[in-house]
């Protein structure tokens, strides 16, 4: 069952997986839905987000999502000649994860969050490859933002926090940046009914 779902997200059947279509309306709404919630709920929002970095509960559970995912990931993909050191690579996937929750507490719902954006990052990208329709662009680069956004909250944590503050500091940054996801997502959203 898994080695299908995994299959299915990555495309490894010759049948196809997960549908660009599919993919461009989960995305489109996702950021639509987000994004419109916190223009509704700005105050509740913007404390959300001051506290978010350094709040430890978020940070385990963004980090369990993690390691199962990644578990996952590494229990069904191809590994070519290293295919004899898959139960260690998992091994050292769970052992790093109970090293981080013990000794990184320091901003670990930001990096937590970090590798949660390249593992999405994944199958969106996967679903656009190779299709023909050059709309299909909108869902890479976003994946790809994550992907560097994701690096960044990995490796230098606090440059969420500064985000954020810097977001927070003015009305106008707070408004370009909501309704900058909405427009992007209408987009998305219009792109996808159309021509995916």
């Amino acid at each position: 069952m898994f080695a299908d779902l995994y299959d299915y997200f990555y495309h490894q059947n010759p049948t196809g997986g997960i549908p660009l279509k599919g993919t461009g309306l989960v995305v489109a709404l996702g950021l639509i839905l987000s994004h419109v919630w916190a223009l509704k709920n700005t105050a509740a929002t913007q404390a959300f987000l001051k506290s978010f970095p350094r709040a430890f509960h978020w940070g385990a559970i963004l980090l369990t999502i993690d390691v199962i995912w990644s578990v996952f990931a590494l229990s069904n993909m191809d590994m070519g000649e290293f295919f004899n050191m898959r139960r260690t690579f998992i091994m050292i996937t769970i052992g790093g994860y109970v090293a981080v929750l013990v000794y990184v507490k320091e901003f670990l719902a930001v990096r937590a969050l970090g590798a949660l954006m390249l593992l999405v990052a994944g199958p969106v990208l996967t679903a656009a490859f190779l299709q023909p329709q050059t709309s299909r662009l909108l869902l890479p680069i976003l994946a790809y933002v994550w992907i560097i956004v994701g690096m960044y909250f990995i490796g230098m944590p606090f440059l969420m926090r500064d985000g954020i503050n810097w977001l927070l500091a003015k009305p106008q940054r707070w408004n370009l940046v909501v309704y900058s996801g909405i427009g992007y997502g209408a987009v998305l959203l219009v792109t996808a009914l159309l021509f995916y």
